[in-house]
């Protein structure tokens, strides 16, 4: 889990408006701070399968939100596609 000081500066630095905290940018944003804080415990402790598999349901979770948003905004795609530095 992320602290909440982290969650709030990335909903702040992903949001489309002033109140939005559900969009799938901001959504996708948190999973990817998630991903990486979670991927760095795993190379530590090799062996956490459970925390693997919660962290594959993060990565699939990630990509059907990044799916959704390069079906209905292919420009909002490509901006958050560079930002979150992913590769598609």
């Amino acid at each position: 889990m992320l602290k909440k000081q982290k969650k709030s500066k990335v909903i702040e630095e992903f949001q489309v408006h002033g109140t939005d905290t559900g969009s799938p940018e901001v959504q996708a944003a948190i999973l990817t701070a998630q991903i990486k804080k979670l991927t760095l415990h795993l190379k530590k402790h090799a062996k956490d399968n459970h925390s693997r598999f919660g962290l594959l349901k993060m990565v699939a979770k990630r990509k059907k939100l990044v799916d959704y948003l390069s079906k209905e905004d292919p420009e909002r795609h490509k901006k958050l596609l560079k930002k979150l530095e992913l590769k598609k």
